[in-house]
């Protein structure tokens, strides 16, 4: 058998998620059909690095199989995305050694978080970007607060109470805020994300840079260890995985 590694790019707007769920359209549905399709209804199951919610999109979403087939490996890439649709591409494809693992072997991953300003929200930008209408936030305090969450934490606080991961203890590597144009990004690089982590420090640095909080109460709220203590969640559709990091 070999083992293919497979960097995939998606639209996450009409997919409920990334994982497959009976009856739903997901992202892991259409790349384990068009592997089937390829291998002759042979199922050849993929594993990603992990798991995104309905509407999230990825640039560089990380996936592995293992494959009975030895095609040359840009045919790979070549041969899945005829077969996928539009709204999936693979990005690129190699031969990795047996023991890579696309879940278990990431040591780190980038996100990003887009908001638009514009005054009036664009039909093209309605699945990507979150439109922030009335509010203008103050981007250097909004930095102020993101320095509390840079480092290890436990960020109990900062994801959803659903989360089944006894352990909540992260590593936030880099948090920025960046404006160009009418686009507000913030890009959050860590060790790994519990489940709604990252929507839910967008939600809570929205909250700060438009006045509903201070950058001391992002303090106190990561110390807390209290979901209820940080505020909404952040909409799906603005939400990125940019890049899954490994080991050279």
């Amino acid at each position: 058998m070999n083992r293919v590694k497979a960097v995939v790019s998606y639209d996450g707007t009409n997919f409920a998620g990334y994982q497959s769920q009976p009856g739903l359209r997901t992202v892991q549905l259409e790349i384990d059909k068009a592997l089937r399709k390829i291998h002759k209804e042979i199922p050849v199951h993929s594993v990603a690095s992990g798991r995104t919610d309905a509407g999230v999109h990825a640039f560089g979403q990380v996936i592995h199989f293992d494959t009975p087939l030895s095609l040359p490996t840009d045919r790979w890439k070549m041969a899945l995305n005829v077969l996928l649709p539009t709204d999936i591409r693979i990005v690129s494809t190699a031969y990795v050694d047996e023991d890579f693992h696309a879940r278990y072997g990431a040591i780190g991953k980038t996100y990003k978080y887009v908001w638009t300003r514009s005054k009036v929200q664009s039909p093209f930008e309605r699945n990507y970007a979150v439109h922030l209408g009335k509010w203008n936030p103050d981007v250097e305090i909004m930095q102020a607060a993101a320095t509390h969450l840079i480092g290890t934490h436990d960020f109990t606080s900062f994801c959803s109470s659903k989360t089944a991961t006894t352990n909540k203890v992260r590593t936030v590597k880099r948090l920025v805020l960046e404006e160009e144009g009418d686009l507000l990004t913030m890009t959050i690089e860590g060790n790994g994300f519990l489940y709604n982590m990252v929507r839910t420090i967008a939600g809570m640095l929205l909250a700060v840079g438009i006045g509903w909080n201070t950058p001391a109460d992002v303090k106190r709220i990561l110390e807390s260890c209290d979901r209820n203590n940080a505020g909404k969640t952040a909409p799906a559709h603005g939400l990125y995985l940019e890049s899954v990091d490994y080991e050279d």
